[in-house]
């Protein structure tokens, strides 16, 4: 079970480019809402209706957790007190924790990347409290990754989904999308 979090102002590329290519690739994803409302307004103003509220999921059931970025969607992320501790515990028990654009700086804020390579949209990396900041698209480190921003969503939706299936279903979902 994969949760991505919708906060509002969420960047909504990174939410649903995410969730369509982890479903593609035969991935359960709960989008979950950390807000008491399940239609979230992403930061460009579309809604998105989410699959449950982070008080009705099961987190012990969680294979990844999933952050999109935006503003002032991440800041909104940061706020949610059953987020964070859920955040730590998965990080804890080394579970794939990925976070895209501005969203990495909650991780960094929590102290989760200590140590890490990550990367992040240009202005927070100074937010990323003691982790190795790099440039590049997506960063892998252990059982974290990270993205950039906007334009690399696709492939931190891929390299998420490597973590899960087989690289033939990878390969497939890549040519039947064109990539």
């Amino acid at each position: 079970m994969i949760y991505l979090f919708l906060a509002p102002g969420f960047e909504e590329i990174e939410a649903l480019a995410t969730v369509d290519v982890l479903r593609r690739c035969g991935l359960q994803v709960v989008m979950t809402a950390v807000s008491d409302e399940l239609c979230v307004a992403g930061a460009h103003g579309m809604g998105v209706t989410a699959d449950a509220n982070i008080n009705e999921i099961a987190p012990t059931a969680a294979d990844a957790l999933v952050l999109p970025g935006g503003m002032p969607g991440s800041l909104n992320l940061m706020q949610c007190h059953r987020l964070r501790d859920l955040l730590i515990s998965h990080a804890g028990e080394q579970g794939v924790t990925a976070a895209i654009c501005a969203a990495p700086f909650v991780l960094g804020e929590l102290g989760l990347l200590a140590g890490r390579a990550a990367t992040c949209y240009p202005g927070f990396e100074g937010k990323l409290k003691d982790a190795l900041v790099r440039t590049d698209m997506v960063v892998e480190d252990g059982h974290f990754i990270t993205g950039r921003g906007p334009a690399a969503a696709i492939d931190f939706a891929f390299t998420i989904a490597a973590r899960f299936v087989a690289p033939e279903t990878i390969a497939e979902v890549r040519s039947g999308m064109l990539f």
